[in-house]
């Protein structure tokens, strides 16, 4: 498997973020594209790549569907190794991507290779699925996580999420009427897309100082 990245802010940074795109859009849906460009702002290196599943799209070769989500562990072991980063390096994705990296984090994190997990709208369950959670392993997790998250995430609302089992080591960021997209409706609660992911990329900063020195 041959990877590309898309690289955003300056070399070298303070910390490298690899990110993993969610399960129907590529790494330069809009959604990443702004989200990538606000951490970039915050001092960020960040690093955008793709499954092959979703890579296969670009040549041609059909849509192909996901595949379980387990399935592509092996897939984001190869890409933090292609990446080859210096420095501290936090892993994590949008969505299914951000799931992905969650089930490699506490490997990678034993074994010193990253410094933390960061979630951008954690697909807890299905939407409208609200029994099929996907905590399980989140309630051990040992890596220092950030999940970011929108109150009215179809994949995981503030009430929900309160009720489930999580590890101490992992916090929440919560962004008022925000989607999964972590977008709110500006007529509903006073916040644009814009407030929201400034918000969101300081306080990824300030958790990254901690976590990362």
């Amino acid at each position: 498997m041959v990877l590309a990245f898309l690289f955003d802010g300056a070399e070298p940074a303070k910390c490298t973020v690899l990110l993993a795109h969610g399960a129907g859009a590529p790494m330069d849906s809009p959604s990443m594209t702004a989200t990538t460009k606000a951490l970039a702002g915050a001092g960020f290196r960040v690093a955008r790549f793709e499954f092959s599943y979703m890579a296969s799209r670009r040549t041609g070769a059909g849509r192909k569907p996901p595949p379980r989500a387990e399935k592509l562990n092996p897939e984001y072991i190869a890409a933090l190794d292609a990446l080859d980063a210096e420095g501290p390096l936090i892993i994590g994705g949008k969505s299914m991507g951000g799931r992905v990296a969650s089930m490699v984090a506490d490997e990678l994190f034993a074994a010193g290779r990253i410094r933390g997990l960061l979630c951008l709208g954690y697909p807890f369950h299905p939407p409208a699925k609200p029994e099929q959670v996907r905590t399980r392993h989140l309630a051990d997790l040992k890596t220092p996580t950030l999940i970011v998250q929108g109150t009215r995430d179809a994949f995981g609302t503030r009430e929900e999420v309160s009720a489930y089992t999580l590890s101490p080591a992992i916090e929440m960021l919560w962004l008022e009427d925000g989607d999964h997209d972590l977008k709110p409706r500006k007529s509903m609660s006073g916040f644009s897309p814009a407030d929201h992911l400034k918000t969101m990329a300081e306080a990824v900063s300030a958790w990254a100082d901690r976590i990362a020195g």
